[in-house]
């Protein structure tokens, strides 16, 4: 059944209440320094960052709070799960200083974003790498090869049956059950919709015949559930289910898809993510300081998953006062930090940026600035 999409404005207006509360931050440099990294001089930040978005991020997020809070006892950054749709549309609104999103801004919401992140609007800024399995319920068995375009029949119901010959054709060792597939999909407007839509529209083109988008196409048939922990938690009730999430979510006994590659399979992995990420190129007409990446879904490079998301920390070029700019710039240079992405694969099997990423989008923070 298809779940109604509420609680969203609840949501926008509860974490504006905490943004207001946010904006009395206060810090140990001076308003005067003009934003200067607290980090950079030796100093620890105080004060309220609040932030909402991605429910893919949540273990890194987590991991990266407890990192940030340890070093800047006085300081605490506030996030809440709403999906990565809710979360830039949080940012836009002002409602929240910055925002976790699956997707990088569309133009239009760039363009939106100007009116409260000053003539540059907002930017985003790689901060989390890792692929999205395919995960399924089906007793006995725990790993399936399968290509794009039997994936996208799969998730428009053509394909019903697990026992189906489509299936069996690239997995004949496994014992396929009789059974009714139900496909599971967000019901919030997600970041990992967009992903996964994305790559079943650039492999499956014969296939998939809806555009990529964060809002999972309507018509489809399956079943719905909110947020990376409400799919995963119904495929695991529901035998026969299958689903697309971020891999640091995948627990129990739920088997994971190992997605054909040119003439190879490749199965899920930190280190095959960051090899399709890898062959990404920056979107066209940004702003220096944005980073929004465009993925090759159609890759064929040797041990590269292409059903990989790059979750953004999305942020304003410029905030309205210096002790607001120090916070964010000293959160986003934590969680870029060596030991912020160490903590972040540790906590969700989530891939690192490369050096040379990491160095662009540690430069991207920087630049954030006070308006003027």
């Amino acid at each position: 059944m298809k779940a109604l999409h509420i609680g969203r404005v609840a949501a926008v207006l509860t974490v504006g209440a905490l943004a207001l509360t946010a904006c009395g931050t206060d810090n140990v440099v001076s308003p005067g320094n003009g934003g200067t990294t607290p980090a950079a001089t030796g100093a620890s930040v105080t004060g309220t960052l609040t932030g909402t978005g991605a429910t893919s991020v949540s273990a890194a997020m987590d991991a990266w709070m407890a990192g940030f809070k340890s070093a800047n006892p006085n300081a605490k950054v506030q996030y809440s799960p709403e999906g990565s749709g809710a979360g830039r549309k949080a940012l836009i609104a002002g409602a929240v200083q910055f925002a976790g999103s699956d997707a990088y801004l569309k133009d239009a919401e760039l363009t939106a974003a100007k009116a409260t992140c000053g003539p540059d609007g907002a930017i985003n800024v790689p901060w989390y790498i890792s692929p999205i399995a395919v995960a399924f319920n089906v007793p006995g068995v725990t790993d399936l090869k399968l290509d794009a375009d039997t994936i996208a029949k799969i998730f428009r119901g053509e394909i019903k049956n697990w026992n189906d010959p489509a299936i069996k054709a690239s997995n004949a060792t496994a014992t396929l059950p009789d059974l009714a597939i139900t496909p599971v999909h967000r019901s919030d407007n997600s970041g990992t919709t967009q992903n996964f839509t994305d790559y079943l529209g650039a492999a499956a083109k014969s296939v998939w015949s809806d555009a990529a988008s964060g809002d999972w196409p309507t018509a489809l048939p399956g079943e719905n559930a909110k947020g990376t922990s409400g799919v995963v938690k119904t495929v695991t009730e529901t035998a026969g289910a299958i689903t697309y999430a971020d891999d640091s979510a995948i627990t129990g006994n739920l088997g994971k898809v190992e997605l054909k590659v040119g003439e190879n399979y490749v199965a899920v992995s930190a280190e095959a993510a960051a090899k399709a990420v890898d062959a990404a190129k920056p979107v066209e007409g940004r702003n220096t300081s944005d980073l929004s990446l465009k993925l090759d879904r159609t890759t064929t490079v040797a041990g590269a998953y292409p059903a990989v998301l790059v979750s953004y920390g999305v942020f304003c070029s410029t905030y309205k006062d210096a002790a607001t700019v120090d916070l964010v710039k000293a959160f986003g240079a934590f969680a870029l930090s060596d030991a912020g992405q160490k903590e972040a694969a540790a906590a969700a099997k989530s891939a690192p940026l490369s050096a040379t990423l990491a160095t662009k989008a540690k430069a991207a923070i920087e630049s954030i600035s006070v308006a003027k």
